[in-house]
C-alpha cells in the first residue's frame, strides 16, 4: 500500500514595489555595516568621565531594533492597504530615509573622530563638536539610527510593531541625551547651552 502525501503551502504574494523596497533598505544595511566595518577608526582617547546610566537608553534602542526585525508582516507586501500612488511615494520616502540615514551616521562618526563611543563618555582633551552634521542637529548618529529604525519597520515589519518600536527607540533616545548632555553641559557650560538654543537634538526644526 503507498501513502500519497502531500505538502500545501500557502501562496506567498509578491508586489513588486515592496519587494524593491526591501531589497534597497537591505543593501543599504549591508553597506552601513560593511563602512563601519571598513572604516579606519583612530585611536581610542582615555575616557575622562562617564554617564553609566545611559547603557539603559542603549537597551531601549536594541530592543526597538530587535522588534522590529522579529514582528515580520508576510515578505513583500505593503505595510498596510493603501492607493497605488500612496504605496509608490513611501517606497521612495522609504528608501531615501534609509540611504541618507546611513550617510549621516558614518558622517558623524567621521567627525567625532577619537570621542566616539558607544557609551556617553567625555575623553581626555574632549572639544565640542559642532561641525559636519553636528551644525544642524545635537545627535545626528540617533538621527540616523532612528531613520534606519523607520525604514526597516516600513520595509519588514507589521503595522502593529511600527508606533511600538518608535514609542521604545524614543525613551531610549531621551535616555541617552540626557546623559550624554550632562556631561557636555558639565564641561563647556554657557558654550553648550548656546549650541543648544540654536541646534535641536535630533530632528532639524523639530526636535
Amino acid at each position: 500500500m503507498t501513502v500519497d502525501v502531500q505538502f500545501h503551502f500557502p501562496p506567498v504574494e509578491f508586489h513588486f514595489i515592496p519587494m524593491i523596497t526591501f531589497v534597497f533598505v537591505m543593501l543599504s544595511w549591508f553597506v552601513f555595516v560593511g563602512a563601519f566595518f571598513f572604516l579606519k577608526k583612530p585611536p581610542q582617547a582615555p575616557s575622562a568621565k562617564k554617564e553609566p546610566k545611559s547603557r539603559l537608553g542603549i537597551l531601549l534602542q536594541g530592543i526597538s531594533y530587535g522588534i522590529a526585525w522579529m514582528i515580520w508582516r508576510p515578505p513583500f507586501t505593503p505595510i498596510a492597504p493603501m492607493p497605488k500612488l500612496i504605496e509608490v511615494l513611501l517606497a521612495l520616502v522609504t528608501m531615501a530615509i534609509s540611504a541618507a540615514s546611513v550617510w549621516i551616521i558614518i558622517a558623524a562618526v567621521r567627525t567625532l573622530g577619537k570621542q566616539w563611543s558607544y557609551q556617553a563618555r567625555l575623553v581626555e582633551g574632549h572639544k565640542l563638536i559642532v561641525s559636519g552634521p553636528y551644525r544642524f542637529v545635537r545627535h545626528p548618529i540617533y538621527t540616523g539610527m532612528f531613520g534606519k529604525l523607520l525604514a526597516t519597520s516600513l520595509a519588514i515589519s507589521h503595522s502593529i510593531a511600527l508606533l511600538l518600536v518608535i514609542l521604545i527607540f524614543a525613551v531610549g533616545t531621551a535616555i541617552r541625551i540626557r546623559s550624554e548632555e550632562k556631561l557636555l553641559r558639565g564641561a563647556f557650560g554657557d558654550d553648550f547651552d548656546a549650541y543648544v538654543r540654536y541646534v535641536p537634538a535630533v530632528l532639524p526644526r523639530l526636535f
